[in-house]
């Protein structure tokens, strides 16, 4: 079966933007301008397309990334709606990762916002072509030229009109079109008569103003009309934009555009500019990856290059496991085996679904260039590459965060402890960014990701998803001990009870170990003053002290145990007596050797706008935070510091409400170091009872 659309008019494109910016309207209005929807949902209705999952209607919001396929003059659109809430950011990155171009999309009263901010740095990382298109010009507050000015500057990007509004807030009624010089007026809210006129004679002045300034955009990047432009000739339409094409994908200017997406003005114009502006998969630069020998390698957009495609977000649901992936090159087609380079297995492919966001249309096969799912693979994981296994190779993965806040969970019944591990699993597979672990010590699962509100959504789909009541605890912190000098410590373990007795006696000496180190047992006893088979039971008996606490309930580290001395009875010694004075003595020399209790410190980096500088590192002093350096880029001022865990729990809400959203920041494990006296003080009143004794 031959391609129906040649590839040269496919588009793959995402729509991304900050909360509340009007992305899933713009889609749905896109949607239904090219024939998908046949009503247009409302966002807050909860009867949107694009929002498919319950807590998506139910909170406005978008979570996944949901990919439909469509079609306008001619030309097939493949759209990936993505969130705008900084906890999601795996799902934008994720997008980003496989698009070729982006709408983003502001709102004309609140501009840029944080988190534009934020998808922008991702969208700058795999270098993606954007037009910017300002939403709710009908909005009291409205402005377009206030909003185009703010992306400019926080944005750093060369942002250029290609369309001005006429009128704004209640009385705006349409754009003027800087390409063509024409003015476009919507007669209705429903986008159906539109009619084409001469712009207005009071915005004639304003529209030759962004007129010029467009051609001076276009004459900076392209050689051929700087030429024209010196000589002050007329650029024809079709130089315009054939410029304004070139610029954008290679990312040297960004069209502007605007409209109300609700109201449905400019959604039209929005599509022609996908089309016009926005590149095909060829015109992309093509993708690398690593062949089995290490060296580098490309595969272009081409049905007969190898197949390659990256496998970019699982979802499961009741019909099954879905992969969805983009093809790079080659063609996939039903009834064939791939080759999953990233884990080394070979799957056959059942089934092949391209998705009109929750309902799934059947295909034969998925070329170059297309977006789609496979349903039923059952080792692919976020980021694999599925190739042809005689032309193996491994494509850039994505980019995965690390996540940054972590709670335990509980079942709530013995019924649900299954179900609960089934659920995690599912969970994990789909997000790159939520992981699951088991704490050895607390033995309870630990459940991490980007933030509370990512965490408080993955708990609530356990519940509708997988019916699985859990309890979610208050995050725990790791704590140890470790001595500071060296102790000796004598234990003599003696019970007389008639009959035979017990009896063990060992005489320890301790002292601090290599940072690291962990536990070292070693026996200086000569000349049998106890048998050799009663030494491997001290050693036990100190090792199991030392792994329970002796402070506060947490393990003891860092330290080096040294069997001097003791002595033994004919009759009433056993291996038990001496694990039990093994015991004893340590506990009797730690106690000597200036205990203390340990916290991990973990590495923070936290990257806000100056003009927050002064909060957030007073905030991060009351966490017992250590600054350890300062730099600023930009406007971006970045610190690093050295905080307690203990005092990081809420920092990312925290963080947000202090800097209006605009702070982002990492953390990771350091080391392990001194607890003030007061909070170990706390902590050993607090942990009474759990130590070994």
């Amino acid at each position: 079966m031959g391609r129906n659309i040649p590839l040269e008019r496919v588009r793959n494109i995402g729509i991304a933007a900050h909360i509340d910016a009007g992305k899933t309207t713009t889609t749905e209005r896109i949607l239904f301008y090219t024939g998908i929807a046949y009503k247009m949902g409302e966002v807050h209705d909860g009867a949107a397309t694009m929002d498919w999952m319950q807590q998506e209607q139910e909170r406005g919001i978008t979570i996944t990334a949901a990919a439909i396929s469509t079609s306008w003059k001619d030309h097939k659109i493949n759209i990936i709606d993505t969130p705008g809430h900084v906890d999601f950011t795996i799902e934008v990155e994720r997008s980003m990762r496989v698009l070729d171009g982006v709408i983003a999309v502001f709102c004309s009263v609140g501009g840029v916002q944080p988190q534009s901010e934020t998808v922008w740095r991702q969208a700058n990382r795999y270098n993606v072509p954007r037009i910017a298109f300002i939403n709710k010009m009908d909005r009291t507050g409205a402005n377009f030229f206030k909003v185009h000015e703010q992306i400019r500057e926080r944005l750093q990007a060369n942002a250029v009109p290609i369309q001005i509004p006429i009128g704004n807030e209640a009385e705006f009624t349409g754009i003027v079109d800087l390409v063509r010089m024409k003015a476009i007026v919507y007669k209705d809210d429903l986008g159906k008569e539109i009619e084409e006129t001469d712009i207005p004679e009071q915005l004639q002045a304003q529209a030759q103003e962004y007129r010029a300034k467009l051609i001076e955009s276009l004459a900076e990047i392209n050689e051929a009309l700087l030429e024209k432009f010196m000589l002050e000739e007329e650029f024809s339409e079709a130089e315009i934009k054939a410029a304004i094409r070139q610029g954008t994908i290679d990312s040297s200017i960004m069209p502007v555009l605007c409209g109300s997406a609700f109201k449905n003005k400019g959604v039209q114009d929005l599509l022609d500019a996908v089309v016009d502006y926005l590149p095909a998969p060829p015109e992309v630069p093509a993708i690398t990856g690593e062949l089995p020998n290490g060296e580098q390698a490309v595969r272009h957009s081409d049905d007969d290059e190898p197949f390659a495609a990256l496998a970019f977000k699982i979802a499961s649901d009741k019909f099954g496991r879905l992969t969805f992936i983009r093809v790079y090159s080659g063609v996939l087609a039903k009834g064939t085996y791939v080759y999953n380079s990233t884990k080394q297995k070979k799957e056959r492919i059942s089934r092949l679904v391209v998705l009109k966001s929750n309902e799934r249309i059947e295909v034969d096969e998925l070329r170059a260039g297309d977006l789609g799912a496979i349903v039923g693979l059952k080792f692919a994981t976020t980021g694999d590459t599925l190739c042809d296994d005689e032309n193996p190779i491994i494509l850039e993965s994505l980019y995965v965060p690390e996540p940054v806040i972590s709670v335990a969970v509980e079942p709530q019944t013995k019924s649900d402890v299954e179900k609960l591990s089934k659920a995690l699993q599912t969970l994990s597979d789909e997000d790159p960014t939520f992981r699951v672990s088991t704490n050895p010590e607390t033995n309870q699962t630990v459940i991490a990701g980007m933030g509370e509100l990512h965490l408080e959504i993955l708990v609530d789909r356990m519940l509708r998803e997988f019916n699985v009541e859990a309890t979610v605890g208050k995050p725990q912190v790791a704590y140890r001990e470790t001595i500071r000098r060296s102790g000796k410590g004598v234990g003599k373990y003696i019970k007389q009870s008639g009959g035979k007795g017990q009896y063990g006696h060992a005489v320890l000496e301790v002292e601090p170990a290599k940072p690291g180190s962990g536990f070292e047992f070693i026996s200086k006893i000569v000349g049998g003053t106890i048998p050799k088979e009663f030494i491997p039971p001290i050693e036990q008996g100190v090792k199991q002290t030392c792994e329970s606490g002796i402070l506060s309930g947490y393990p003891l580290i860092d330290i080096k145990v040294t069997l001097v001395d003791g002595s033994y009875h004919d009759v009433d010694s056993n291996e038990m007596a001496f694990k039990v004075a093994g015991s004893m003595a340590v506990r009797d020399a730690v106690n000597q050797a200036a205990p203390v209790v340990l916290e991990p410190m973990m590495k923070v980096e936290v990257e806000v706008p100056e003009d927050y500088l002064g909060d957030v590192i007073g905030d991060l002093n009351s966490r017992r935070g250590n600054i350890e350096g300062m730099n600023s880029d930009s406007g971006i001022a970045k610190v690093d510091a050295q905080v307690p865990l203990a005092k990081m729990f809420g920092y990312a809400t925290d963080i947000r409400s202090k800097t209006q959203g605009r702070g982002i920041f990492s953390m990771e494990f350091s080391e392990y170091s001194d607890v003030p006296q007061n909070e170990a003080e706390a902590i050993i009143a607090r942990n009474k009872g759990n130590t070994f004794v």
